[in-house]
């Protein structure tokens, strides 16, 4: 349950509700609803300084809260509305894979507060997580409406390679735990169809962790997601070569993807796409492995238990696969898949260490930019931490105020030193956490700028 909660919190990225106290003591906190009926807030401080920030929040499953949300937490939005910032925002009118409501309901925000207060000087987008994919869409899609964008922790992989690379792991955990199971890994009927296959394959999954071939087979699958072997701050750090610990919390970030995206997540973006947008015919998982990050730790482990290695990746090649419903796959690929084309400047920031969005996502981001020839426009930049999502105040208010300097001066300043300084002058009491760092290449791609990407 802990693990559960932790990475419900996580992926929520819930801003603070609190009414802001710069805001409400001398500007403007105004909160409604949407004709769509999202609800949406906006704060404007009396010295605003004529920058509007659209921030687009996490994912919020079926069923949870979905307040309005304006900032990532409370710290960056008071020091925001501090020095001068307008910041807005809607809850979405849905909750779940909700992208086909979040642009036009961020977009009609945006209307709404020109409408109340007239038109920025400057307009950003900004957003976390499920956010970070928003803001990306708006970016692309919408860029006449926009000067820049932060996209930060986003999934940026698009909506088929998220689901695809979802799909991979529980596929290796049913093949090799659980043969005869007949767990389903997509087309669910209803949730709790969905909910009882997560459950089941949990189990077996439990079971394994306490024999070394189990603890083996689950360092395998997560490395078909690039799990990293240090994902949560509450976790021992493994040092070089000690496999067991990295094992450990893979396995836990293996559980938490279980009990949310890979089942319940996964039938409620089906609901909205009308069947299966993903699929595993034809991949190779030998040559996944290999391009792999963790390759080496699965082999020692591997070795360790006694098993063969050759063996098991043979039986994945062997294995029934997964097909996806075109129909959905088109859904897919019309709402929730990304282009790279940028026409103003967009920085991504990510953690190293997150286990829900792996940061090869931003590799995938990298790819699709360069294909449409707007790498020139892209920056991303990385904090040595663990977790998703896991910046500090002074590391986000950093990364915005690089967009601006972008902006202002027409050139990127976006090194780990640049930032760091960003952060320090932001937050004094907080060492930042940027560094140099490139990551390794996702593991299946798939975006609106290579026609060539492999269909179903």
């Amino acid at each position: 349950m802990r693990i559960r909660l932790a990475l419900l919190t996580a992926c929520l990225c819930l801003g603070a509700t609190a009414l802001p106290a710069q805001a409400a003591a001398t500007g403007s906190h105004l909160e409604g609803r949407l004709s769509s009926g999202a609800a949406y807030v906006m704060d404007v401080p009396a010295s605003w300084n004529g920058t509007v920030l659209l921030y687009s929040h996490g994912y919020s499953p079926a069923g949870a809260p979905n307040p309005a949300q304006n900032a990532p937490g409370s710290a960056a939005r008071d020091k925001l509305l501090a020095e001068g910032y307008a910041l807005i925002g809607s809850s979405y009118a849905t909750n779940g894979w909700a992208i086909a409501e979040a642009v036009p309901d961020q977009l009609a925000t945006l209307d709404l507060f020109t409408q109340k207060f007239g038109a920025a000087r400057r307009t950003l987008a900004w957003g976390t997580s499920y956010g970070g994919f928003v803001t990306s869409t708006l970016a692309e899609r919408h860029a006449g409406r926009f000067d820049g964008s932060l996209s930060m922790c986003g999934l940026v992989q698009g909506g088929v390679a998220n689901w695809n690379s979802t799909l991979d792991p529980v596929f290796a955990l049913r093949t090799l735990l659980a043969p005869e199971s007949g767990v389903r890994l997509a087309g669910f009927t209803d949730q709790a169809e969905a909910v009882a296959a997560g459950k089941a394959l949990t189990s077996k999954v439990d079971a394994a962790q306490q024999t070394p071939g189990g603890r083996a087979r689950i360092a395998l699958a997560a490395a078909l997601h690039n799990i990293p072997g240090y994902n949560d701050a509450s976790q021992t750090e493994p040092g070089p070569g000690d496999w067991k610990t990295a094992q450990s919390n893979q396995y836990a970030a293996v559980r938490g993807l279980l009990q949310l995206p890979a089942f319940s997540w996964r039938q409620e973006a089906e609901s909205r796409a009308g069947g299966n947008p993903s699929w595993n015919t034809g991949v190779d998982y030998s040559s996944m492995l290999a391009r792999s990050p963790l390759y080496k730790e699965v082999t020692e482990l591997y070795k360790e238990a006694g098993l063969s290695l050759r063996t098991d990746l043979s039986a994945l090649g062997r294995a029934p696969r997964v097909a996806a419903d075109p129909s959905a796959v088109r859904w897919m690929w019309n709402t929730s898949v990304l282009s790279g084309r940028l026409s103003d400047p967009q920085l991504n920031i990510h953690t190293t260490g997150d286990a829900l969005i792996p940061v090869q996502s931003e590799s995938a981001y990298r790819r699709a930019a360069t294909a449409s020839g707007a790498a020139g426009l892209l920056r991303q930049a990385y904090v040595n931490a663990p977790g998703h999502c896991t910046f500090t105040p002074g590391e986000t208010l950093a990364a915005l105020h690089t967009l601006e300097h972008r902006l202002d001066t027409g050139r990127w300043d976006a090194s780990p030193g640049a930032l760091n300084s960003r952060a320090t002058a932001e937050d004094p009491k907080t060492e930042p956490r940027y560094l140099p760092y490139r990551p390794s290449t996702y593991p299946r791609p798939y975006d609106l700028a290579h026609p060539t990407d492999a269909r179903p």
